[in-house]
């Protein structure tokens, strides 16, 4: 075997992990396999004779990729104006920038997916960490989500360790305070979506308020809607699509996809917290549909 060969193959077992990382740095999965396959033009290109600890320079390499594709993104002014609480947007008022979800049959996710979505990482934790700024991101995910030291942070992000601490700070409170503490078991979940749709349905205006959480919270591009009756008021509005829609596993968690005419329309993802749903996230974008494959859902 060939030294490019070796690290090739060296590189392979490092992708699964590379790809997590990135996909939680943009929310998108072709954006995350377009930085992967960045880090390995990287690596092919340097002496990797030099590299001691390829697992922490791959890690370190992506995480710079990924800051480089957010902070273009900012220049092309598709940051959110909105928090993932709703702050500085109503319902109806654009600027939320909604992630790619990794839809699955109700069957269960493949082995790729499960390491994709390792860590719990649900759509609802994806939104908010869109609204973070690109620094903030990086320190968060590569930090609590990969245990890469502030040591290593910092020359990434242009700052001292000390003020990486303080971007991962600055970000974990902002992702308390926007991503609930879920349900763990799916078929709980399922119990309480299937309550939601039953009620949206019916027509059920009470039902729906009972089985949303009080401070519940709807995001799309659109906008955002908080507070139980306001969320009722808008799911009521769509009860006719109830025959459209087909039960999915949305990054792992109990979600639905509207089909219509073979083309999948929207997909909800349902953040059940304390039996009652705390957070509804729907993406209907065509870019964040586009690769999704309706067959699947039938497996």
């Amino acid at each position: 075997m060939s030294d490019s060969e070796f690290l090739a193959r060296r590189f392979e077992s490092h992708r699964p992990r590379l790809r997590a990382v990135a996909y939680r740095m943009l929310g998108s999965l072709a954006e995350a396999d377009d930085a992967v396959q960045e880090v390995w033009l990287k690596l092919s290109r340097a002496d990797a004779s030099d590299i001691d600890n390829l697992a922490g320079w791959l890690t370190t390499v992506v995480g710079r990729v990924c800051l480089d594709m957010l902070r273009s993104r900012r220049s092309r002014a598709e940051e959110p104006l909105a928090g993932p609480d709703g702050s500085g947007a109503g319902s109806g008022d654009g600027g939320l920038r909604m992630p790619e979800p990794v839809v699955s049959p109700v069957s269960g996710v493949d082995p790729e997916q499960e390491a994709l979505l390792a860590d719990s990482v649900g759509l609802a934790l994806l939104v908010v960490l869109e609204t973070l700024g690109p620094a903030e991101r990086l320190a968060f995910v590569l930090h609590d989500l990969f245990g890469v030291p502030f040591d290593d942070i910092a020359p990434l992000v242009g700052r001292t360790p000390a003020a990486a601490r303080q971007l991962a700070s600055r970000a974990r409170r902002r992702v308390r305070g926007g991503a609930p503490v879920v349900e763990a078991d799916v078929e709980r979940q399922w119990e309480v979506v299937e309550a939601f749709l039953g009620a949206a349905r019916d027509g059920d205006f009470e039902a729906l308020v009972a089985v949303l959480a009080p401070d519940v919270v709807a995001r799309s591009a659109a906008g955002v809607t908080r507070g139980a009756t306001a969320v009722a008021s808008q799911a009521a509005m769509y009860a006719h699509l109830g025959r459209f829609v087909r039960r999915a596993l949305v990054n792992g968690a109990a979600g639905l996809v509207v089909v219509r005419d073979g083309r999948v329309e929207r997909v909800l993802s349902f953040a059940v917290a304390e039996g009652r749903i705390a957070a509804i996230d729907a993406v209907a974008e065509e870019d964040r549909l586009a690769a999704l494959d309706v067959a699947l859902l039938d497996a």
